[in-house]
């Protein structure tokens, strides 16, 4: 029998029934069959070795691809497996995925003691594994084979993962001397991992449960050439100098507190500075557009979360609920705020001509993340939205949804983000229980994200099984100078919470509707987006937007009075300006103002104050020359005039 095989391009090849993907590859050139990882088969990723289940779509996965860097990067995580066996017999083994950038694996290495000094002997062995070209074989095994297996070899890791896995779902792969449980897909074999490099190590509790043992993690990466892991580790360096949590700390922005309690950053001044700034901008910005503010407590009652639906998705992620004196009243940090908007516009009868409604509100919300995966600002437990739900009537979705589109990529003007891309998040195509709401609700939310990203030219990508529970969703993914991804600033259509909330308005047939609601929020949470922002920047933010525009730096104590008259001067013109008073030399002020980012630095000697001027030195340029206060403030608004032209 013949299959039809359609290819990215639209073309349709004819081929026997079991042709594999790689044999489509070798079809059309030798040169890709070399290049092909895996391949996308109906949408899901597979073995390239795997036959084909019929007619279908097909996209052959190389390195260019990122399902295809995923399923080498997976490989190497298995291969990295294979080598610790061989290292050192006994270990035994958690789970080890593919990450954005590489793979780890859990592993537990008994008592044996593994540290940083072994990571060379690690890369050895898998580079020593990777040479022999071992062919990665997929078998199924029913689950009582899998279970005497794993009972065997005696690792009880994967026998409770077996515990989840339904009899006829059980697939092994195996390369060289290593077998795994797993759902795969892998390369055809190891030749293609050719640098291979262990980054680091750290401490894993199984399944993320304090209670349970900890084990140990090891990240590494791999490429198919050295260059590209050389290039990859001189960019891992610069990340080290722009970490967000160095640089917070250096330039004195945020810092956290042990008695406070993990994940809960505390903003210093000129943090808080730096926050309030991005904040007015959003305020001035969202005037302009219609939305009016609200604020809401940073409690609500349990049931408020029970009716939106977050307590059964999202109560084990939160802080558990707080009981009060009174028998079976029960309260819960603020999850989310969009129950208490929902709240706000039930508060009193609505018309259709209030719509559209938009209510903003720079809300914080509160979730138990685990303590292993905090990271600074980017992984917190109590973090502020820049929140806004949109109550419109089904015929103003899309042009809101398009409003809001162009109000993130003002955010994105502003800050110089420059690249990125959307990604429609929409329902998995296949196992529809996690998600709340009717099928046509779905459907027509789906339609006008589509719609809405099309008709503003976005650069798109599709993500199926990424939606919100009660929604799909448009996520904003962007590029820093390093090119690292981060996703920043999403929206969503909701047709379900106003369903659970029961929200009405009268329409213009006198008649009751359930309005659809829009959830936003431009820059995400404020901490991860100021996390991303120092990174992208190291610290170098928009003269806009920097907590210290210029520091006044007398060359002695005899000028600290007309540098402090000067910062007043300036502090007129609305200038964010500071005197350097200490008692060092003039060479160590400039030093210190160039490491702590500040923009201009500007000096008074004997000839300044005789001249009433000020010498003007710019950060990381050097000398501009002696200018009047006045001609410095000039300075400064035609700077940011540049910077922000066209927002």
């Amino acid at each position: 029998m013949k299959i039809n095989v359609t290819l990215p391009d639209g073309s349709v090849r004819q081929y026997e029934e079991g042709v594999s993907a790689m044999d489509v590859a070798r079809s059309i050139s030798e040169g890709l069959a070399r290049n092909v990882l895996s391949a996308k088969v109906n949408g899901e990723v597979r073995d390239a070795g795997r036959p084909l289940p019929g007619d279908c779509t097909l996209q052959l996965l190389t390195w260019n691809d990122a399902e295809g860097k995923a399923t080498l990067w997976h490989s190497s995580a298995h291969l990295m497996a294979e080598a610790l066996e061989a290292l050192y017999p006994g270990t035994k083994f958690g789970i080890g995925p593919p990450i954005e950038n590489g793979f780890y694996y859990d592993v537990d290495f008994g008592d044996r003691a593994v540290g940083e000094g072994d990571f060379a002997a690690i890369e050895a062995k898998m580079k020593e594994l990777a040479a022999k070209k071992e062919v990665f074989t997929r078998k199924e095994v029913s689950k009582a084979d899998a279970i005497a297996y794993f009972t065997q070899k005696g690792d009880e890791y994967k026998l409770e993962l077996l515990q989840d896995l339904p009899d006829g779902s059980i697939t092994f792969y195996t390369q060289g001397d290593f077998t795994d449980l797993c759902r795969g897909p892998h390369l055809p074999d190891t030749s293609p991992i050719k640098a291979v490099k262990v980054l680091s190590m750290a401490g894993a509790y199984w399944r993320g449960d304090e209670k349970r043992k900890q084990l140990t993690r090891l990240y590494g990466i791999t490429f198919p050439k050295q260059k590209e892991l050389d290039d990859h580790l001189a960019l891992l360096e610069e990340a080290k100098k722009r970490d967000h949590r160095k640089l917070g700390k250096e330039l004195d922005l945020f810092t956290f507190s042990e008695k406070v309690g993990a994940g809960l950053p505390l903003w210093l001044p000129k943090g808080t500075a730096l926050r309030e700034r991005l904040i007015n901008f959003m305020k001035n910005a969202q005037e302009r557009d219609g939305y009016q503010q609200v604020a809401t407590p940073h409690i609500g009652g349990k049931q408020l979360y029970v009716t939106s639906g977050h307590w059964e998705k999202y109560g084990k992620d939160s802080f558990r609920p707080i009981t009060t004196p009174q028998e079976g009243e029960e309260f819960m940090l603020k999850p989310m705020n969009c129950p208490h908007h929902c709240e706000i516009f039930a508060s009193r009868p609505r018309s259709y001509k209030d719509l559209p409604l938009r209510l903003a509100e720079f809300g914080t919300v509160y979730r138990y993340e685990q303590s292993g995966e905090l990271h600074g600002l980017t992984r917190v437990r109590g973090f502020t939205q820049d929140d806004a739900h949109l109550f419109c009537r089904p015929d103003q979705v899309k042009e809101e949804f398009m409003k809001v589109i162009d109000l993130v990529l003002l955010v994105f003007r502003a800050l110089s983000f420059e690249h990125y891309e959307a990604q429609i998040s929409l329902r998995d195509q296949v196992d529809r229980s996690k998600y709340i709401g009717s099928e046509d609700n779905w459907n027509k939310a789906e339609q006008a994200i589509i719609e809405a990203a099309a008709e503003r030219g976005l650069r798109t990508v599709v993500e199926y099984g990424e939606a919100a529970f009660y929604g799909p969703k448009l996520d904003f993914m962007v590029k820093d100078a390093l090119g690292r991804r981060w996703q920043l600033g999403t929206i969503q259509v909701d047709y379900n919470l106003p369903e659970r909330f029961e929200l009405e308005y009268v329409g213009s047939d006198n008649g009751r509707h359930r309005p659809v609601m829009i959830h936003r929020a431009p820059f995400g949470s404020l901490e991860r987006f100021i996390a991303v922002l120092i990174e992208h920047t190291a610290g170098k933010f928009p003269l806009w937007l920097t907590p210290e525009q210029a520091i006044v730096l007398p060359i002695s104590d005899k000028f600290v009075d007309k540098a402090q008259a000067v910062t007043e001067l300036l502090k007129t013109h609305d200038i964010r300006a500071s005197v350097d008073e200490r008692n060092e030399k003039i060479g160590r002020k400039i030093r210190d103002a160039e490491l702590a980012k500040v923009p201009f630095m500007l000096i008074i000697g004997e000839k300044e104050a005789e001249a009433g001027t000020v010498s003007v030195r710019e950060q990381a340029h050097g000398d501009l020359g002696a200018m009047t206060p006045v001609q410095f403030k000039e300075l400064v608004d035609a700077r940011i005039a540049q910077q922000m032209a066209g927002i």
